[in-house]
């Protein structure tokens, strides 16, 4: 039984999986993220986290007790300088893990971990942490609310269709009213011209005279009859 056995195993005996560690440690600390499989990223963080919270106090205690773990000269330099800078005043939590999905080979589960303080944007294809819902549940969950947001909302949504209307009908006819006046004007004036034109017309035509016209047999010139 493994009672009160935490930690790993990742398939290796206790010096392999200790040589393992201590080298993810390495490039962790080096490139502040690495990518491995999720169950080495999980057992990354359960070794390489106290190691960090040692870098909070630099003596000569905790240097050596990080090189202990580490087995590099250049990883604890880094540690204890700039990294203990960026750690100052978290109180823990220095790592983070972030699901990949899954590897095309064999398809193991991936994942990166990072160093918190030295990245604050996720990457592309990371989880949201976010519980999925199916569309029943969805619709379920939102009908009430959105009845309610429906009925609350109505009276003003109709008033405001109504004010658009008017508003809209209002800047209709300002926009329409100089062109239908312009419209209408010359309208009239074509028809006054139709009737001084069929006035003039009129005018033209020569008036009925009550004069009588000379007899066949009377001469025009002298008036007098043949």
């Amino acid at each position: 039984m493994r009672h009160q056995h935490k930690g790993f195993k990742l398939g290796r005996t206790h010096t392999h999986r200790k040589a393992t560690l201590a080298a993810l440690s390495n490039a962790l600390i080096r490139h502040k993220r690495i990518t491995t499989t999720l169950a080495k990223a999980k057992a990354l963080r359960m070794y390489v986290e106290p190691i960090v919270n040692r870098a909070k106090q630099d003596t000569t205690h905790n240097r050596r007790q990080a090189f202990r773990h580490l087995q590099d000269k250049e990883s604890v330099k880094e540690l204890f300088g700039e990294i203990a800078e960026r750690i100052g005043d978290r109180p823990g939590g220095y790592t983070r893990i972030v699901k990949l999905g899954q590897r095309a080979g064999d398809s193991a589960e991936m994942a990166m971990i990072e160093l918190v303080d030295y990245n604050d944007v996720k990457p592309e294809g990371a989880s949201s942490g976010r519980r999925r819902r199916t569309r029943r549940s969805r619709g379920r969950a939102a009908g009430p609310k959105a009845a309610a947001a429906e009925a609350a909302a109505g009276p003003k949504a109709a008033a405001a269709e109504a004010g658009d209307v008017a508003e809209a009908g209002d800047v209709a006819e300002a926009a329409a009213g100089p062109k239908a006046a312009a419209a209408e004007a010359g309208d009239v004036a074509e028809a006054g011209d139709l009737a001084e034109a069929d006035v003039a017309e009129a005018g033209d035509v020569p008036e009925a005279t009550d004069e009588a016209e000379p007899p066949a047999d009377q001469d025009p010139d002298d008036g007098r009859v043949a």
